[in-house]
């Protein structure tokens, strides 16, 4: 029996995380015959006229809320993402509200769980994590964090992993080895720690070449300008490495990105947080088979463990240097890699995922069935 699946997130075309997980989760669902709507949440004067979207939740809005809340109570089950910067009301409030109004079960996926939260963030997360049927983390370490730190219900929480598109055929252009890194650009991006290390690589032959993809994050953007990108062209200039970065700001599309990363050498995630339980970009580029090198945030110490990638602290601009001069040169860890990789990769792609989000949604809306039967 089919499930129906309403979802309430950020959605394309605004371009953050969460928008981009709920397309391509809604995308695997309706390939399998789904049905699915989407409660898009947006500020005032962006309304979008895709037919996949059923309502909209305006921050500013005092009947958003309810309305909301009634659209998704169409559907079998809710799909509620969870950020705290995505809702309307201190910490993202008004998320609470709209769960305290569904009648159908509701599944919430955390994206962010700190350590160490505000007393009001805490009480709003605490909040969500009561109101859901389910809770899902994207990794172990979310799954611990959530049940040690906070006051929930362990039975009701689950790990599903973050999604990533089927890897494309690799195409390996002539020219020098290409590092990676792709993704909305802004402070806590950690590029500085690639550029600061690109010096003591230029003795390479060939000398790789360090692409950086990405459009500066809508909200930065609108808080900064580039100043972040600016200050980073800056740097390499005054390292002497302009040469060795190339930008890459346009937006990409799904298929386009593949290509990107199929054709990379080496994925660098060098970010400045070490609470990171969920990265998106890390997920992709495990399921694409690509040696990864990362700081020692929270995901990437647990998804690399077994060899698939390399980890380096935070404030060890040395040994981000010495591991990419590793992978580059020693093409036997780089094959290693990439099979370590491979060994966990069929269960990161989006249909694996899909299809456990789908076994979920159908046992919570059978279990209703029955209750009101």
């Amino acid at each position: 029996m089919a499930t129906s699946f309403g979802f309430l997130s950020s959605y394309p075309p605004t371009q953050c995380g969460l928008a981009t997980f709920t397309a391509a989760l809604r995308s695997e669902l309706v390939a399998v015959g789904e049905q699915t709507g989407v409660v898009r949440v947006v500020s005032k004067g962006e309304k979008s006229v895709d037919a996949a979207v059923v309502e909209h939740m305006v921050r500013g809005d005092a009947g958003a809320i309810g309305r909301a809340a009634a659209a998704l109570g169409a559907f079998d089950v809710a799909v509620v993402q969870h950020e705290f910067g995505i809702y309307d009301g201190p910490d993202g409030d008004s998320v609470v509200g709209v769960l305290a109004l569904l009648d159908v079960p509701s599944i919430v996926v955390a994206h962010t769980v700190l350590v160490d939260p505000t007393v009001h963030q805490r009480d709003v997360f605490e909040r969500v994590v009561d109101s859901a049927s389910v809770v899902v983390t994207m990794s172990e370490t979310a799954h611990e964090r959530l049940v040690r730190h906070y006051c929930v219900d362990r039975s009701k929480v689950v790990v599903i992993p973050h999604g990533a598109p089927p890897p494309i055929r690799p195409t390996r252009p002539a020219g020098p080895p290409l590092l990676l890194t792709w993704g909305l650009l802004g402070p806590g991006k950690g590029i500085e720690r690639v550029i600061d290390a690109l010096p003591s690589l230029r003795n390479l032959d060939p000398r790789p070449r360090y692409v950086v993809v990405g459009e500066t994050h809508p909200r930065v953007l609108e808080r900064e300008g580039e100043r972040y990108r600016d200050a980073l062209r800056q740097r390499a200039v005054q390292l002497g490495v302009a040469d060795m970065v190339t930008w890459s700001a346009g937006y990409l599309d799904a298929e386009a990105l593949s290509r990107v990363v199929a054709s990379a050498d080496v994925v660098v995630l060098p970010y400045d947080s070490r609470e990171q339980v969920t990265s998106g970009v890390l997920i992709e580029a495990v399921a694409a088979r690509k040696p990864v090198v990362a700081t020692a945030f929270a995901h990437a110490c647990e998804l690399l463990g077994s060899g698939a990638g390399l980890v380096v602290d935070h404030d060890d601009p040395a040994a981000m240097a010495s591991v990419l001069r590793r992978v580059l040169v020693e093409p036997d860890l780089a094959r290693t890699m990439a099979l370590r990789a491979g060994e966990i990769a069929g269960d990161l792609l989006w249909p694996a995922v899909a299809a456990r989000y789908r076994a979920l949604g159908a046992g919570l809306a059978r279990t209703r069935s029955a209750v009101v039967a």
